[in-house]
Formats: C-alpha cells, structure tokens, sequence
C-alpha cells in the first residue's frame, strides 16, 4: 500500500489555520500560545451572545455585585455601569476581531482604572466572578460545549493576569508618589514644628538641634562626619539622614560594620581586590569604597578597626582614591563617608583604638547623638511609633495602642542604658505578648518595671552622669584645640595642670 506523505506546506497551512497561537500586532504568539485561533472561534458564539444580551447581564452582574459587597462596595450604581457597561462591549468587540492586543491593552486601562479609583483588589476579582455567574444565568443555552467553556476558562486567566499585573504596578506608583509628596510635605516644615525626619523620631530639643546639625552637615557632599553616641542610640538612622538629606540622596547607602567581620579581611571588603590578589580570591571584588560611588559609606565603631587600616583609610579620605589588593595604581573615588564610635573620640585616642591622625580628620564634623535619658520628652512618640511598625511586623490583632498612665510613668523613671533600641525591643515584647489594645505595667519587662515609680533618684543619678560627661567633653575639647598640650588646656580650662592631669586619670585617658 502506498503510503500518504504531506509535504511541508500543507504541515503550515495546517497548522495556521484552527491552531495557530492569536498572534499580537508584534507578530508573537499571545501569552506563550496560551490562547489560540481555534479558541476564538469556539467562543464566538458566546460573544455575540454576550452581546445580544448586554442590558440583562449588566443587570444582574450589578444586583449580585451589590448583594454580595453590601453597602461597603467601592464603586457606587452610577460608577459601576459606566466602568463596566462601556469596557463589556468593547471587550466583546475585540475579541470577535481576533484583537489580542488591543483586548491586553483595554484590560490594562481598566486595571489603570480601578486602581486610580481605590477599588480594592479583592472586589475586583469578586466582579470578575460575578460577570461570569451573570454570563451563565442570563445567557440562554449556557453552559456551553466543553470546548467552548475551556476556552472561556483561558480567556478569564489572561484577563486575570493582565488585570492583576497592571493594577499592583499603578498602585506601587501611585503609593511612592504619595510618599513622594508626604516628604516634600514634612520637608517643607520648619525643624522646630518637626516630629520625624528621614526615618528619625523625635521633637525635644536635643533632636531638634541634630536635625539642625544634620541638614548642615548634608550640604558638605564629599565632606567626612564623625557620630558619636552610646550603643543603641540610632547611629545608622543618623547616617541615613545625612545621606538622604544630602545632594548624593540618589546614590547608594552603604553601611558596613567594622567589629562584623575578622580584622584581617576588613581592607579588603573596604578598598576591593584584584583577582588572585591572595588565596581565595577567585574574582575581582570591587569593595565598598567603590560601591558608594556617588552615594555614602557609614562606617559604624570605627574604633574597632586595625590602626593600619586606618592609615589607610585616612590615605583614600585624602587623596579621594584607593589602591584595591593586588592592584599598583589608585583608582578615584567620589563618595561622602560616615563613621561612628560608642566611644568618646579622644578617649579612644589614648586607648590606642583610634589613630590621633585620623581623628583629626574626622573631627571636622562631629555630631553627637543624644542618649534616650536625654531627650524623654520623645518617650510618647517614640513608643507610638514602635506600636505602628510592630503591629504591622507582627500583623497584631488587636492593634496596640496607646500606653496605661502607669507603664509611661515607670518607663520615665527608668534610665534607658540601651537607649531607643532597648524601648523598640520591650515594645516588639509588648506587641508580641499584651493580651489587651494597651501597653500596661505588666507588659513591660522586668527591669523596666523595677525602676521606681518616683524619678528622682533616677534624674539625680542622670545629672551627675551628665555633668561628669559635659566635663569630660569639655576637657576633649580643650585638648583637641591644643593639639594635646595639657599645659594650654588646663590654662583654657581655667584649673591647674594638677587638677587636668587628675581629671585624666579619672576618666581613664592615663
């Protein structure tokens, strides 16, 4: 028997005529060959048919969209048919002409929409359903043949994935404008009438003064600042400040902490290396400096870095470049740096942590972040502010909210050693445990609700602390403008070499 070949061409012609992928204006398959001809075909029917039966289906899609949503439904009788009596019928239009793209794009704008209008995603999808089920209950002879229907199916999955793809896209944009504009907004502020900025939290007039300080410091775009303030007081929201308050907002922030990683890899991570610069070192690394290019690098307990790698950190500060590992020749840099210390700057200079040198260039700008026992006017909003980001972190129902007069008054009296991170954590334990919507005493951990109920003896303590620190700070300034001359400093300071040099020692500088 002689056997029947089909020669190439028929194959293609074939193939383009019942299952060929619609193809787009741009000559692809629509979706991956999600839809095809043939489907379009089968679903004419129900097209014209929706088309016929276009008052009915309108009808009965709004009752059900008004029965199930109730009185909470976004989009009102009025609004609902002229969104979805218009979009019907130029759907049904597009489809009957095998117009793929222009159905993609139809859906988009209806999405663009209903986004722009609020309409929450979930009754979207419920009005999505509720076509379908007014398709089959208006329609006469549906449901169809089972081709048809699946190919209904595949045409209500396109939708869905367009529909879902371009709604989260406008509202994502629509979000970040708003924030865009409840900055420009806060920015427009004066400091002194400011409770946030640029993530920091607070409006004593400790704060008040950093922000000042802060938005000076920004200006200087490859000047170096110098944090100093004890652990837990927020040195890397301060930084982030500097940074987004600058003229380099727009580059990268670049945090990296120097007691993180083994000192002997810390010049490395910094200033890069070449590849096969030393075992291990398979790839060329570009290294910090250079990632910050145009942004910032915070460079958090600086004192905790090698003295030699800060001779060479004060090298690449002053030269503005830097010599990766392996490399002969320095390559530019252009970037703000930022570092911090929990330790008073001079102190660490006669410790040994921090080269004399290196201070004296950093010293340029110094800002001192204030202690929590500092600034307990900010307790209120502080707390306020951990509630809201814990109870979104922690998705907490219900919502905490508000604190019982007890709990604020023995969270005044205490004195704070670790400062804002230590009140986040007993909020987030709070957040986590508080069976009711408010912080109460019982709430609150151990060593917070020891401290006594009258504060006096905890301000008293406060104050002497902070007058042996204002002592302190005024003989580093003293001796930093004498470049280490104690004789000066002590005639600056108006007291006897003998009383410094005790003072020194007091403070451990000897």
């Amino acid at each position: 028997m002689k056997k029947t070949t089909v020669n190439k061409v028929d194959k293609k012609q074939a193939q383009s005529t019942s299952f060929a992928p619609v193809q787009s204006r741009l000559g692809r398959p629509a979706y991956l060959g999600f839809l095809w001809n043939h489907d379009l075909d089968e679903l004419r029917a129900v097209l014209e048919g929706i088309s016929r039966y276009h008052a009915p289906i309108l009808d009965h899609w709004h009752d059900q969209y008004r029965t199930h949503l109730g009185e909470g439904r976004a989009l009102s009788e009025a609004e609902f048919r002229e969104i979805f009596s218009k979009e019907l019928r130029e759907t049904v239009d597009l489809l009957l002409r095998h117009d793929l793209d222009g159905f993609i794009e139809h859906i988009r704008r209806e999405a663009e929409n209903l986004a722009q209008r609020q309409v929450p995603y979930y009754e979207v999808i419920i009005s999505m359903h509720l076509f379908e089920e007014s398709v089959a209950k208006s329609l006469p002879g549906f449901p169809p043949l089972p081709a048809t229907y699946l190919a209904f199916d595949k045409l209500s999955h396109i939708r869905s994935i367009v529909l879902a793809d371009t709604y989260f896209r406008v509202r994502a944009s629509l979000l970040s404008t708003r924030i865009y504009e409840l900055e420009n907004e806060a920015g427009m502020l004066p400091l002194e009438r400011r409770e946030h900025f640029h993530g920091l939290v607070g409006a004593s007039p400790a704060m008040r003064r950093l922000y000042e300080r802060i938005c000076r410091a920004a200006v200087q775009r490859q000047g170096t600042v110098l944090l100093v303030g004890e652990t837990g007081v927020g040195k890397e929201l301060v930084a982030r400040a500097l940074h987004e308050a600058g003229p380099g907002a727009h580059g990268p922030f670049i945090p990296f902490n120097c007691a993180a990683i083994p000192r002997e890899l810390v010049e490395s991570e910094l200033f890069g290396h070449k590849r096969g610069a030393f075992s291990g070192a398979g790839e060329e690394y570009l290294g910090l400096f250079r990632a910050a290019e145009g942004g910032t690098l915070f460079l958090d307990e600086i004192t905790e870095m090698a003295l030699d790698t800060q001779s060479k950190l004060l090298r690449a500060l002053q030269e503005r470049a830097v010599r990766p590992v392996g490399h002969t020749r320095e390559l530019p840099i252009n970037l703000r740096l930022v570092a911090s210390t929990n330790r008073q700057p001079l102190e660490a200079v006669t410790a040994g942590r921090l080269r004399e040198d290196l201070y004296y260039r950093l010293q340029a700008m110094v800002l001192e972040v204030p202690p929590l026992r500092e600034r307990m006017d900010d307790l209120p909003l502080l707390i306020a502010h951990f509630q809201e980001l814990y109870n979104q972190r922690l998705d907490r129902t219900p919502p905490l909210a508000g604190i019982a007069p007890d709990a604020l008054a023995r969270m005044r009296a205490y004195h704070w050693p670790g400062n804002v991170r230590e009140l986040a954590n007993a909020i987030e334990s709070a957040a986590t445990f508080a069976q009711g919507p408010r912080i109460e005493l019982a709430d609150l951990p151990d060593a917070v609700r020891a401290a006594s109920s009258s504060s006096k003896a905890v301000t008293a303590k406060a104050q002497v602390g902070d007058l042996a620190e204002a002592e302190r700070q005024a003989i580093g300034r003293a001796l930093a403008a004498t470049k280490g001359n104690k004789v000066q400093a002590a005639m600056m300071l108006g007291i006897s070499r003998k009383k410094l040099y005790s003072k020194l020692k007091q403070y451990g500088w000897f």
